[in-house]
């Protein structure tokens, strides 16, 4: 006979009540397997997302691209944004599963618990994908988090002195604090030093140039630094070592005897010259320096009858005399500039005749600056790129001479023109002396001194008589006229 197990009502309570219990278990066990589950898809994603990152950056084509911007290729944060894209996909795909779900939500209250938590989820996931893409096109340079520092483009820093590597330079370019931390008399609370913008791209012989141990004797290095000046590297920066002096110095000639006697030998460092005293200068052998001022050592054949006396083959050039252009303004010219390659010459004449000349030049293979102050006159260290360190409209008279020639462009000369007319004072006088250029670019260099709009008290065009007539000599004496401004 079979046997049946009739429970009481009581014990069907009993039974009723466990199986609740146990519901009841299962709940929160589940609730705490979701929750955990959660969380490692989170990390799951994470951790397959930078896999992926690191995979391409492993790539060879993600290598090259990552090592030139240049390239367009994905980097880590286009990966990382299509994860996350990913993930809230697949977030609303199961969202819309559940609320397919036909069920009653007294006997599963779960489902919708589950939706709520995906919703959390996915509502933090859109929050932080919209604030990346927000952030991304204007932070995209700083973003550290997305592009490894060893292949980081580094932002080029806009100090002068971090382009450097000599420290004497970056000490020398740096901003300057007043130590009391105020405005000085100048109406500056720093110092603000500078070198020329052409000295970048000669970063090599710039920190040759600064390569010197504080406070000893300078290299033998002019040569250095006139070719630093000449190819625009203007000012050059100051040092902090003592020059050069030569071996036996002696002390120069009376004022009386200078001017037209060649100095003492021993009063220059012909170290860096193909001749070693002035008389090979002078001498007519070989070429020596600048080819145009290749006789102007010769002070007793050659110099002294310039601007006073017109010679014999005077048609191969076009001078005037110092006595006819100082009549044009009788007592009027008293300073003035001489921007030209010598010895001085046109200064030493211009001082008889009680008129002070600055003379400008650099040493193109020859002492010339040496020469003018040992023949008592005033030498300028000057190239043509620099402006003039004068100021505005204090200068009588500008002369120049067989140097800013036919190789000039015109634009540079425009630029040294509107310079000279700068600080010529109104009624100065601009002397053009033997402007040589060929006679098919005459016209364009003619343009270029008319455009100055100024009073023509002298105005000559000769040929070069050995050329053919092909090449030109042009001479003016030119004055500024005074301008009315509001």
């Amino acid at each position: 006979m079979k046997s049946f197990n009739i429970l009481s009502p009581e014990d069907k309570g009993m039974t009723k009540q466990n199986v609740n219990t146990k519901l009841k278990r299962w709940r929160c066990a589940y609730y705490f397997i979701f929750i955990p589950g959660a969380l490692a898809l989170l990390l799951s994603v994470a951790a397959v997302s930078k896999f992926l990152s690191f995979k391409s950056f492993l790539g060879t084509e993600s290598l090259y691209s990552n090592l030139n911007p240049e390239v367009p290729n994905r980097n880590q944060n286009e990966v990382l944004m299509k994860t996350v894209e990913m993930v809230i996909h697949k977030i609303e795909e199961e969202l819309d599963k559940l609320r397919e779900t036909k069920q009653d939500p007294s006997s599963t209250p779960s489902v919708f618990q589950q939706g709520s938590f995906l919703s959390d989820i996915l509502g933090l996931l859109e929050s932080a994908a919209t604030s990346h893409q927000h952030s991304e096109g204007s932070n995209r340079q700083t973003d550290n988090f997305t592009i490894h520092p060893l292949v980081r483009k580094k932002k080029q820093s806009d100090e002068p002195a971090d382009y450097f590597l000599r420290e004497e330079i970056r000490k020398y370019v740096r901003i300057k604090p007043n130590r009391l931390g105020k405005q000085n008399f100048m109406g500056t609370n720093a110092s603000f030093t500078s070198i020329g913008h052409a000295c970048f791209a000669m970063k090599e012989e710039l920190e040759e140039y600064m390569d010197y141990d504080v406070g000893e004797i300078c290299n033998d290095d002019w040569k250095l630094a006139q070719k630093l000046m000449v190819h625009g590297c203007d000012p050059l920066p100051r040092r902090r070592c003592f020059s050069r002096a030569p071996k036996l110095y002696n002390q120069p000639f009376p004022i009386n005897e200078s001017l037209w006697k060649l100095p003492d030998d021993r009063n220059v460092r012909w170290s860096q010259y193909r001749c070693k005293n002035f008389l090979c200068l002078a001498s007519n052998t070989t070429r020596k320096g600048f080819f145009k001022c290749a006789d102007c050592f010769n002070l007793t054949n050659h110099e002294m009858p310039r601007w006073i006396s017109l010679e014999a083959d005077s048609n191969q050039t076009a001078d005037f005399l110092i006595s006819d252009v100082l009549g044009i303004k009788p007592k009027e010219i008293r300073i003035g500039l001489d921007f030209s390659v010598g010895t001085g010459t046109f200064a030493a004449r211009m001082r008889e005749f009680n008129v002070t000349i600055v003379s400008a030049t650099i040493n193109f293979g020859a002492p010339f600056n040496e020469m003018i102050a040992l023949r008592g006159l005033v030498p300028l260290y000057l190239t043509i790129n620099q402006r003039l360190p004068f100021f505005d409209n204090t200068l009588d008279l500008i002369h120049t001479t067989r140097f800013l020639d036919g190789w000039i462009d015109l634009v540079l000369l425009e630029f040294i023109l509107y310079d000279w007319d700068r600080v010529l004072r109104p009624g100065g006088l601009l002397w053009i002396d033997s402007f040589f250029c060929l006679k098919e670019d005459l016209y364009a260099y003619l343009q270029a001194f008319k455009m100055l709009r100024y009073k023509k008290h002298k105005w000559v065009v000769v040929p070069k008589v050995d050329k053919d007539d092909q090449e030109m000599f042009f001479s003016a004496v030119l004055e500024k006229p005074p301008r009315q401004f509001r």
